[in-house]
């Protein structure tokens, strides 16, 4: 079976979720290749995104942790990196698995980084279907 070549790019501020995350991700990609990098915050995603498809995975997945608080502060971190990570994907044709995660509530954070809807989990699922399609539509 062909190994995909996939990186993770986490957000490690919020250290136990980004760590529940990355372990159900490699958890789905058992038996390919996965690079791990860790930058301090959601804000820092989008560079080492970029930097990461400098070595053509099949994927790249953004995982992290925002609390969502009293100001505006979150809103236009994840916003930022949101359209940055989507205009990497659609620039170099390599999937960007956006899973920066935006939460209220300690429970929220929970649910979608440690427990059955871990984000880390769907987004390997995403990029392992996403390496299926590879060469869709590129015309042959």
């Amino acid at each position: 079976m062909k190994k995909g070549k996939f990186i993770i790019v986490v957000a490690d501020y919020h250290k136990k979720y980004a760590d529940g995350m990355v372990k159900a991700a490699r958890e789905v990609f058992h038996g390919h290749k996965v690079e791990e990098v860790r930058v301090p915050g959601t804000f820092e995603v989008p560079l080492m995104v970029k930097r990461a498809l400098r070595k053509k995975p099949d994927a790249v997945l953004a995982l992290g942790l925002v609390w969502q608080g009293e100001t505006a502060h979150a809103d236009l971190i994840l916003k930022s990196a949101t359209e940055a990570l989507m205009r990497m994907m659609i620039d170099t044709d390599i999937p960007i698995l956006h899973h920066l995660v935006g939460v209220k509530t300690e429970r929220q954070a929970r649910e979608r980084c440690l427990g059955k809807l871990n984000r880390g989990k769907e987004a390997a699922a995403a990029a392992l279907r996403m390496w299926k399609l590879k060469g869709v539509g590129r015309g042959r």
